[in-house]
């Protein structure tokens, strides 16, 4: 009788100690999950918050904006200082979506159009008796069914145009500008607009600068030698500084300002 209390006790004694073991393991699992979760957390807060880097990219612009300067052969001529209030804004960068968006949807014309059985040409008449024929019933030829028929849900006409405020479209582009000089990608070229238009000049100069990709050319005014000599290079585009939008700006990979266009 006394060995099975024994036994009795000593298997409560091991079932405690199980349970012991597995609320320690239970707990320290808890804190692990709860230290994933706070370091993912932590991860998801600093995706989601890219203004403040740039903020702070900003802050260090804001005391030295400068830009490299070289001259039309592609040699240095050091550097200039850039205007804080064009290329040292903060870069709101759910406005340069939402301008993005707009560029977008203005360049989609919905030109393509349908005629529904209603607008297609004929089928007044029954094309056979209802009954005794042995084919199905059909009440006119013009049917989407039918070959030569109208069109069901088909592509309408749209004349779909967004639009941004003034200001919007300013703040737009000093944030695309702002964002290409944080990201190094603007530079200054001297004597660009006195060339004459030969292509020649415009190609070495972009070996030289060793730009890639699209490339986007910067006048103070509309300048159509520029044009004339970059129009066979491909992924170069010329622009005035007057018709300069973020979509335009954000577009290219790299900017080539004209000396001209910061007098």
């Amino acid at each position: 009788m006394p060995s099975k209390k024994v036994s009795k006790v000593t298997k409560v004694v091991a079932k405690s100690k199980t349970v012991k073991k597995e609320t320690v393991v239970a707990k320290s699992s808890l804190k692990k999950s709860d230290e994933a979760i706070s370091k993912r957390n932590v991860q998801k807060k600093e995706i989601l918050r890219p203004s403040n880097k740039l903020r702070t990219q900003n802050d260090k612009g804001m005391k030295g904006l400068s830009a490299a300067v070289y001259d039309i052969a592609g040699k240095s001529q050091g550097t200039i200082s850039l205007p804080a209030d064009m290329f040292g804004q903060t870069v709101n960068k759910n406005l340069l979506a939402q301008a993005m968006r707009v560029y977008f949807a203005n360049q989609s014309t919905h030109t393509a159009s349908t005629k529904t059985r209603a607008e297609v040409r004929g089928g007044g008449r029954k094309p056979w008796k209802q009954k005794g024929t042995g084919n199905a019933r059909a009440g006119s030829k013009r049917s989407p069914l039918w070959v030569g028929g109208g069109i069901s849900l088909g592509p309408r006409f749209r004349d779909v145009k967004l639009d941004l405020p003034k200001k919007m479209k300013k703040k737009a582009l000093m944030s695309a500008l702002s964002l290409k000089q944080n990201m190094g990608q603007i530079k200054v070229i001297t004597n660009l607009e006195a060339q004459s238009p030969k292509t020649k000049i415009i190609a070495n100069l972009l070996t030289k600068l060793d730009t890639k990709g699209k490339t986007l050319l910067v006048t103070a005014k509309p300048n159509e030698n520029i044009k004339l000599a970059s129009r066979n290079i491909p992924k170069v585009t010329v622009d005035s500084f007057i018709n300069l939008n973020a979509y335009e700006v954000m577009k290219p990979e790299q900017i080539l300002f004209s000396k001209e266009v910061f007098k």
